[in-house]
């Protein structure tokens, strides 16, 4: 849109199906690349994806060209079929319904950038589950326990 100028950036978080473990390092940095292509696609800016076996942090510069639910929805759906065409898994891979967007400024971005990239050394001192849960206090969402990610005994 000609006069319209954005600066937005979010994080979205999801969760792989019954919060299995199934985003093995050997093929993680693929997929990585494979949803930074998918928001580039859809005129987005990828910013870093990263993650663990069982979730994934996406963090995008956001144009406001399209609905951030359409976003993630063919973000999922597209890296869903990306990992069953090349049977990265056995059986059906899928993601859990839901996720999570939280919004920052512009002057976050080295921050978080170093954060995402360190998402193992950082889930060694804190669950995904404590994080999460984190998350929700800090920009202070308010949420019913029983439509959170299915938990699994961490």
């Amino acid at each position: 849109m000609a006069g319209t100028f954005s600066q937005i950036y979010i994080q979205i978080i999801f969760a792989v199906k019954g919060r299995e473990n199934l985003i093995s390092k050997t093929w993680k940095e693929e997929l990585n690349k494979y949803i930074a292509g998918i928001i580039k696609g859809k005129g987005q800016k990828p910013i870093i994806v990263n993650g663990m076996p069982d979730h994934l942090h996406v963090f995008v510069g956001l144009r406001p060209v399209m609905p951030v639910s359409d976003l993630v929805r063919d973000i999922k759906n597209n890296s869903s079929k990306f990992i069953n065409d090349k049977k990265f898994v056995k059986g059906k891979f899928s993601w859990q319904e839901g996720y999570s967007i939280f919004s920052y400024s512009h002057s976050q971005i080295d921050s978080f950038y170093k954060y995402f990239l360190n998402q193992e050394k950082h889930h060694k001192k804190k669950s995904f589950r404590e994080e999460y849960l984190d998350f929700l206090k800090k920009f202070e969402v308010e949420y019913n326990e029983k439509y959170l990610f299915d938990w699994i005994t961490e």
